[in-house]
């Protein structure tokens, strides 16, 4: 037997114990329960609060322990005379980790500890597994992920980087419902993907004896809004994409898109550096955010490269004359741009890799990257003064993309074309590709204002705003294998 199911069975064996005290330790609770943070302010005064157990120590009839509860951490002091013989057999069998409801004095301790003197315990909740040392915590990473519960248990500071999160999703509302925007709720369950250039989810419905794909992006329902007739419309939710692990991506992520009809790209340019830069200080105190050894300063304005003339500027390659495929690779091989196994289907995906090694690695930022090249952005809507280039933008931030925005393409003619491209590389091999949606070239043709869109990873915003190396520090229940015997 291992050390861990002798406690276990140590721990069953006290809840035998307990029943013949008239402990049941598994009650429901219907009694009042007053929070530590208020307790600790209540000296002299006879409180009833109830918490988690986090050490035990002393001995004979003077015993301590610490409980904790969301809002704070006090002392319990066991005083024999105070509580009686009854409440110490119970606290032969109170344990590490066990969740208890006492009532007693505010006091201190000689020391000046401000302490509960316990008059009576129960225990509510018996804890069959032992929490980590306290001076060891939970340390591995893969286990403080997997067993995210115990990892908020003990490391206090994980819990307060969670904290932190949901209060940049309540910031994001606050200013877009300040801005007028309303906030909505689209298909999770699609009959297409799209609104991204990625690989979904496939399931399957029994009921209509057809797959469906888990979204992949908000985009097309939320842009069907804008031809119904909302103008400023936006949705916090999971999106889902089948692709790889990094220190950025995981396959479960939370987004954040809005679409904002009359007005165009610019705008949101300054909307986006008003927005983010405002809540990095409502979150960090300042607009110079530390992250991993380096600060970033998201004081606005902030500066604007082109992406065309970063390509010419940084590694010579102009891509208003390489204008297929063909050429581009042959440019990739002459150069050594790209090895044998980077090499991708479509110009796109080509200048997007080319752009991932070389470039975007280099740019310390916050900056706007914008106007891409057409094939790059197949919803984004041309620039009238080059129809080549697209009016996009993305916010970098060391070296990785925050935020994806563009004028919406609403012209259903020229959408369902480049789609059509899309899927001709799809059949050519490209992994990646959009499809034709035809219900939204529908939408398309009963007309869509001119409208701007918009979208942030919230993960890396909070990793950025947290100083987390990885968003599987910011999200709560990450991806992870299978676990096995192994």
């Amino acid at each position: 037997m291992s050390n861990l199911e002798k406690i276990r069975q140590e721990r069953i064996n006290k809840i035998k114990k307990l029943e013949k005290l008239g402990q049941t330790p598994y009650i429901s609770f219907n009694k009042k329960k007053q929070d530590i943070s208020k307790v600790r302010k209540l000296k002299g005064k006879t409180v009833s609060t109830a918490g988690r157990v986090f050490s035990k120590r002393g001995h004979g009839k003077l015993i301590f322990a610490d409980l904790k509860d969301e809002t704070g951490r006090i002392q319990l002091m066991f005083k024999y005379d105070v509580a009686g013989e009854r409440v110490f057999k119970i606290l032969q069998l109170l344990d590490i980790g066990d969740i208890v409801y006492v009532t007693g004095k505010v006091g201190e301790s000689i020391r000046g500890e401000i302490s509960i003197i316990v008059e009576d315990l129960s225990i509510l909740t018996k804890s069959l597994r032992p929490l980590p040392e306290k001076w060891h915590g939970l340390k591995d990473v893969e286990e403080r992920y997997r067993r995210r519960y115990v990892d908020l248990l003990v490391n206090d500071e994980v819990k307060q980087i969670f904290l932190k999160r949901t209060k940049v999703i309540q910031l994001l509302r606050k200013y877009l419902d300040k801005e007028g925007f309303i906030e909505v709720e689209t298909p999770i369950l699609q009959p297409i993907y799209g609104g991204a250039t990625a690989k979904p989810f496939i399931t399957h419905h029994n009921a209509l004896d057809t797959d469906l794909y888990l979204r992949i992006s908000d985009e097309l329902y939320l842009k069907r809004l804008i031809v119904a007739g909302f103008e400023k419309v936006y949705e916090i939710g999971k999106d889902f994409r089948n692709e790889g692990f990094s220190r950025v991506h995981n396959p479960e992520f939370t987004m954040i898109e809005f679409y904002w009809a009359y007005v165009d790209y610019d705008k949101l340019m300054q909307f986006t550096e008003k927005l983010l830069s405002q809540i990095a200080v409502d979150i960090t105190g300042s607009y110079k955010v530390e992250y991993q050894g380096q600060t970033f300063d998201l004081t606005p304005p902030w500066p604007r490269i082109s992406y065309t003339k970063l390509f010419k500027d940084e590694i010579d390659l102009d891509l208003s004359k390489i204008k297929d495929e063909k050429q581009l690779l042959e440019v990739i091989k002459k150069r050594n741009l790209l090895n044998k196994d980077e090499l991708e289907v479509g110009y796109a995906n080509l200048v997007d890799k080319i752009y991932k090694k070389h470039l975007r690695p280099n740019i310390k930022g916050p900056v706007f990257l914008i106007d891409h090249p057409t094939e790059l952005k197949p919803l984004a809507k041309r620039k009238e003064d080059n129809p080549n280039l697209v009016a996009s933008f993305q916010v970098l931030i060391g070296g990785e993309e925050y935020v994806n925005a563009y004028n919406e393409l609403n012209d259903p003619i020229d959408q369902k074309n480049r789609w059509l491209a899309e899927e001709e590389a799809g059949k050519r091999g490209a992994e990646e590709h959009q499809v034709v949606d035809e219900d939204y070239i529908t939408a398309l043709e009963y007309g869509m204002p001119p409208t701007a869109g918009w979208g942030l990873g919230v993960d890396r915003f909070t990793a950025l705003l947290t100083n987390q190396p990885t968003i599987k520090d910011v999200i709560l229940f990450p991806t992870l294998r299978p676990e096995t015997n192994d």
